[in-house]
């Protein structure tokens, strides 16, 4: 008999609330869904912040707003779970109340407090050798950019200290609407082992580098499984979402490890790239690694028997929302911007870009480094510029995947997963770029949702294994590289490449 389940996906320009009926038969299906968005900040100082309220208002109006429209009774929902932005700085006192908007992971305030710990003392890649040493034993990762959420709690404290004396918990975004869910503060622990202080081997946070790093153990919360309930609804959170007290509230995990699951890359060497607002290139290993050179690292997985290997662009998506809003066509659907740059010719008539609005993490990280249109001339048009953001944010996940395949092998085939992948335009570029068959899946939109939802069907002992979902994951198409098109591509990814390079210099002295 199917049962009903809510999967959220909270992103960082948004929260999709999504329906899914799973059983033992049919195992995951998506039903429907419901968005909400709120405010991304940018601040002066490199800070960008989200309200954690506003996470939860839009949780309780798009789930009341679902099961209005869809006329569900509250009691036929048997569980929720999330998937969710990771590495995001959420502080709250005893009760759980928010003391400060959370940091985005996005945020690159805490130069002074990263390079106060890591680039002192005798180094390799620029940072501490002993600290990379001790980082790579216990949680076969390192904390190598100022992005990450443990310099961050290092700047609150310098820059806040009577917000971080009343902190009782550092939880991530997800772990924030649990919290508020159940009034229980746990993390899940693909999302502990994106703080690079949970030891991998005795599964649990590390006091050696909790020590090493000046982290408050008590600040850190209880770690659980992906597939773990984390309670139950309490009386005033089911009333404000619309749903039955006492309905099951289970883990979830991060978006990246998620969208693994809802993609279907449970194989050693199944890859994800993903293109929402940001986008990665991420493969399923069997054992931990970091590549400084590159900064790829490994991070334990929502099954936790393998790891996922991600490498990061900071914005994919974005760079395209962007372009179609100042080349003057706001208006626009994607099917329309489609139509528009259909007869522009694989390379953009010479028009390259780079996607690296809001700096960049992999495989460089700079957070000076900015986007970029090179060979403009004066019979570029529109359509040349739309169709060369598009062809640089592929480019860039071509070049990521060629920094993952130094050190693992991955599949000929890879899956496409996020709302560019909606377009079967885009798909074929990817594929003309990455000179590789591309397959997308079914709603390739809601794949971390569909990791969730799937998930929940684990948890109810529907699917005997989370490696098993991987035969419940139906792909939609498939695209197979077009010669001539990946032709240009390879001429010209060289060239793309060389954008940083040579203007590494230039982008410090007016960023920095």
């Amino acid at each position: 008999m199917p049962i009903k389940v809510i999967a959220y996906d909270v992103g960082t320009t948004g929260l999709k609330t999504c329906l899914f009926s799973i059983s033992a038969e049919e195992s995951v299906r998506f039903i429907d869904g419901e968005v909400e968005h709120y405010e991304l900040r940018l601040l002066e100082n490199g800070g960008v912040e989200q309200d954690p309220i506003e996470w939860w208002e839009a949780m309780c109006r798009s789930t009341k707003r679902l099961l209005e429209r869809m006329e569900i009774p509250k009691e036929e929902i048997k569980g929720i779970s999330f998937c969710s932005q990771m590495q995001t700085l959420v502080m709250v006192d005893d009760k759980g109340n928010v003391l400060r908007k959370a940091m985005s992971c996005m945020d690159t305030r805490a130069v002074k407090q990263f390079n106060d710990y890591m680039s002192k003392g005798v180094k390799v890649e620029g940072l501490n050798l002993y600290k990379v040493f001790r980082f790579l034993q216990i949680t076969g990762a390192v904390s190598a950019s100022t992005k990450d959420p443990l310099w961050k709690y290092h700047w609150v404290r310098e820059n806040e200290p009577e917000i971080f004396a009343k902190t009782y918990k550092w939880l991530d975004a997800k772990e924030y609407l649990t919290c508020r869910a159940t009034g229980i503060m746990k993390v899940s622990k693909d999302v502990a082992s994106a703080t690079f202080l949970y030891d991998i081997k005795k599964d649990c946070w590390s006091k050696e580098l909790c020590n090493l790093l000046d982290i408050d153990m008590k600040h850190l919360p209880e770690v659980c499984k992906s597939t773990d309930k984390v309670g139950n609804l309490l009386p005033k959170a089911a009333e404000a979402l619309g749903l039955a007290a006492d309905t099951p509230v289970f883990s979830g995990g991060s978006d990246v490890s998620l969208c693994q699951v809802g993609a279907g890359c449970l194989n050693i060497g199944d890859v994800n790239i993903y293109s929402g607002t940001s986008g990665w290139v991420c493969t399923t290993v069997n054992k931990p690694h970091l590549d400084l050179s590159n900064v790829i690292g490994g991070l334990v997985g929502a099954d936790p028997t393998t790891y996922c290997y991600i490498a990061e662009v900071e914005t994919s998506g974005k760079c395209m929302e962007w372009v179609k809003d100042r080349v003057g066509l706001p208006e626009m659907d994607y099917d329309e911007m489609v139509e528009y740059i259909k007869d522009t010719p694989a390379g953009s008539n010479g028009v390259l870009f780079s996607p690296w609005m809001h700096g960049n993490r992999c495989p460089f990280e700079d957070p000076n480094v900015k986007g970029v249109f090179f060979n403009i001339g004066l019979h570029t048009r529109g359509s040349d510029m739309i169709k060369a953001v598009i062809e640089g944010v592929c480019m860039h996940m071509r070049w990521m995947l060629v920094a993952t395949e130094k050190t693992f092998a991955t599949s000929p085939v890879v899956r496409f997963t996020g709302g560019s992948a909606i377009s079967p335009y885009i798909c074929q570029v990817l594929a003309d770029v990455l000179n590789r068959e591309v397959e997308s899946i079914e709603n390739p939109r809601h794949v971390g949702t569909m990791g969730a939802a799937a998930l929940m069907a684990v948890s109810f002992e529907l699917v005997d294994d989370i490696k098993d979902i991987k035969k419940i994951i139906n792909v939609k198409s498939s695209y197979k590289p077009d010669p001539k098109n990946t032709v240009v591509y390879d001429k010209i990814f060289p060239v793309f490449q060389n954008l940083y390079k040579d203007n590494k210099k230039s982008f410090a002295e007016l960023n920095n």
